[in-house]
């Protein structure tokens, strides 16, 4: 370890990290982290390019003796998934994250860390900001919006891109190198409903204490979503109590695997011990089911007053349970080209019933576009029949294996030079930035993706392992000596 420490910027790297988690930077909300990079670059009077969407471009001429070498763009992207545990005053827009450390993990207090991709951010800024790491000239490149659909690095102009070849900082094990990645699409589904009022006893069906996860790098863990469960509760209520819903909500992240949803109903008093039941029996079936995937998965029943609420009809009701009990969710295919490796898949990962209509937001991935684009179709397909539509916004393209490619031929020499072993050379399921510059730099494109250890990303769990981050610099600074 101390071997490590003693790598030029490791401790420059954590310094980075501190001082961006002072800056509030959840996706949409990123021109104070946008402007702090600018603010960088002119204290170290580096040539800088910021556009409208808030993306960063800090360029740093090459070093002695690496004049004549291929330049590189080192990519990472500024935002963060604003997640928080229930009953936490934190305000994102505002507030700083509380980093802490326990142990070799580096964690926040309530909130996501930002460590995805944050730590792959302190990287470059620590690469830009030394005179002791050797490298090609280097382009920086922050992008904006990954976490809501790529749209930073969708909206960058290319010809302020010069280098060709990438090194993406946005992966979560250290050991792998990742050369490839699938497309993707955001699908919001809109089912209008109609409302009138009841009277009767509120009652709100809560769906909690389940894991969650990223979509993409999670999906095929199984792990339960707690919309799509509120859907199936919801269909078992309705075969034995009558009810009308009120309210029904569930995420706020597209690409989060969802760990709460609630649903407030109104019944007739004398039914209440009846939906106790029902309920009680679809907890059991779920305990058993989600035994190893999510084993605290909990459903409560929160009993209120007797009174008037505008809740949605019958027939809204029919359509919106119809519509939770057949959506797609998770894995929908598994590539036959790379064992193991999820080819096609969605998450529901917000629902939301407002006045008027049902509002949900999918993530749909795909190595083959192709079949996304009929997992797309099936969602319309559905939503159509009810009376409802998707928008689709948000398309990236995957990014394809490159059967000839030298910085991953030079990267994985230097891993095995450093690890004393062959690193993991593979494609992920998750959509990666790395797909968008693929489309748009040309034939010439080479990239990989590395980053170091963490766990439990865009949930409140997220965790970044200080050992694995300073070995990935470690071995960062290698590659980019070895680009001579």
């Amino acid at each position: 370890m101390s071997e490590e420490i003693n790598v030029p910027g490791t401790v420059e790297v954590f310094k980075f990290f501190s001082e961006l988690s002072q800056v509030p930077r959840g996706s949409r909300y990123t021109k104070k982290i946008s402007d702090f990079l600018v603010d960088f670059a002119k204290e170290r009077n580096l040539s800088y390019y910021q556009d409208k969407l808030n993306n960063v471009i800090i360029r740093k001429e090459a070093s002695e003796g690496y004049e004549n070498a291929d330049p590189v763009i080192l990519q990472a992207h500024i935002d963060m998934v604003c997640e928080k545990v229930p009953g936490s005053t934190h305000d994102f827009e505002n507030d700083p994250i509380s980093i802490h450390v326990d142990g070799d993990w580096m964690t926040a207090d309530g909130t996501t860390l930002g460590g995805d991709d944050g730590i792959g951010v302190a990287m470059i800024l620590t690469v830009l900001d030394s005179d002791e790491i050797k490298h090609p000239a280097i382009e920086g490149i922050f992008t904006v919006d990954e976490e809501i659909g790529l749209l930073g690095a969708a909206g960058l102009d290319a010809n302020q891109i010069h280098a060709r070849k990438m090194i993406n900082l946005d992966s979560e094990e250290e050991g792998i190198i990742t050369v490839g990645c699938g497309g993707g699409a955001e699908a919001d589904i809109i089912l209008p409903v109609a409302r009138e009022n009841k009277k009767g006893l509120n009652v709100t069906l809560k769906i909690d204490g389940l894991r969650g996860g990223h979509s993409g790098a999670e999906i095929h863990k199984e792990r339960a979503n707690a919309n799509i469960l509120m859907g199936r509760l919801l269909y078992e209520v309705k075969r034995s109590v009558p009810f009308s819903l009120v309210n029904l909500a569930g995420g706020n992240k597209n690409n989060a695997i969802t760990k709460i949803c609630e649903a407030d109903i109104v019944i007739e008093p004398v039914d209440y011990e009846e939906l106790c039941d029902v309920v009680d029996q679809v907890a059991k079936d779920l305990a058993h089911e989600y035994r190893n995937s999510d084993p605290d998965v909990k459903l409560s029943v929160i009993k209120g007053e007797v009174g008037k609420a505008l809740a949605i009809t019958e027939g809204s009701l029919e359509c919106l349970v119809t519509f939770l009990m057949n959506a797609p969710q998770g894995i929908q295919h598994m590539s036959t080209d790379l064992e193991g490796l999820v080819e096609t898949s969605l998450n529901l990962g917000v629902l939301n019933l407002t006045e008027n209509e049902l509002r949900g937001e999918f993530c749909v991935r795909s190595a083959v576009a192709s079949r996304r684009h009929n997992l797309q179709d099936k969602l319309d397909s559905l939503l159509t029949s009810l009376g409802g539509y998707v928008n689709i916004q948000g398309e990236y393209p995957a990014w394809e294996y490159k059967a000839d490619s030298t910085l991953r031929d030079v990267s994985v020499k230097v891993y095995e030079e450093q690890y004393g072993e062959e690193p993991r050379v593979e494609a992920i399921h998750a959509g990666l930035e790395c797909g968008l510059f693929a489309g748009k730099l040309g034939e010439d494109y080479d990239a990989i993706s590395i980053g170091p250890d963490m766990e439990g990303v865009h949930t409140t769990e997220e965790r970044l392992n200080i050992p694995s981050t300073k070995r990935v610099w470690k071995y960062l600074t290698g590659v980019l000596a070895a680009m001579k």
